[in-house]
């Protein structure tokens, strides 16, 4: 992969706010990967040495529950880091990360960066704003579970995808998710989630090709109660 000080990648994280210099140092000690779709990254209690930066694909951020069920936390894509926490505090991992399609990612060891958020006050502005932003995700997923239904929750998640990650020449949704998946995100039993978009489907909202989901009427997913 290229130079961090030529890639454009940078522009959409914390990582634009390093000098030319810093930007040139770290390229020369990072490492580049390329994982393959159902890859664990790393897991749930796993010490983070560093950070990912995501050039290609997506990933997503899960919790296990007590009773073994995924929570869905959060979906990482091109442009975002994955493990700024690991920058900042020496505590472990709370989060799995599980690559959703072929991803491309730089890893960047956390003793080579940290020496820049010390010193660089922008550049740790810029990770402790992309903190903020998970924490205020963090509070609206609390707040959709306590106070929406499964319906509504699984109505916004679909848009949610249709709008983040776009459509394929089909019209099918990019990303391609497992029922399971779906009902991780939302928070509720699969069979559950099967059943509502079912219902989606009957009532013209959705359609399907194969496994794939279709987005027939997003004004009437943003109707939903």
């Amino acid at each position: 992969m290229g130079k961090c000080e030529q890639c454009i990648i940078k522009q959409f994280n914390s990582l634009k706010s390093l000098t030319k210099d810093e930007l040139v140092r770290i390229s020369n000690c990072k490492t580049s990967y390329t994982i393959k779709k159902g890859t664990v990254i790393f897991e749930e209690g796993e010490t983070l040495n560093g950070v990912y930066c995501v050039k290609d694909g997506i990933c997503k951020l899960s919790k296990l529950s007590e009773n073994g069920k995924d929570q869905i936390v959060k979906m990482v894509v091109k442009g975002q880091l994955l493990g700024q926490r690991s920058l900042v505090s020496d505590e472990s991992s709370n989060l799995q990360a599980t690559a959703l399609n072929d991803m491309e990612v730089c890893f960047i060891p956390k003793s080579e960066i940290i020496a820049d958020l010390q010193k660089n006050p922008k550049f740790s502005f810029d990770v402790l704003k992309d903190m903020a932003h998970d924490l205020r995700e963090a509070d609206d997923i609390i707040v959709n579970m306590a106070q929406k239904s499964v319906r509504q929750r699984l109505a916004e998640a679909l848009i949610y995808i249709h709008d983040s990650f776009g459509v394929n020449p089909d019209g099918t949704l990019s990303i391609l998710l497992s029922r399971e998946d779906f009902a991780n995100i939302v928070g509720t039993a699969t069979e559950s989630a099967i059943r509502v978009l079912s219902q989606f489907k009957k009532e013209g909202l959705i359609s399907t090709i194969g496994k794939q989901i279709k987005i027939e009427d997003i004004k009437g997913l943003k109707r939903i109660e």
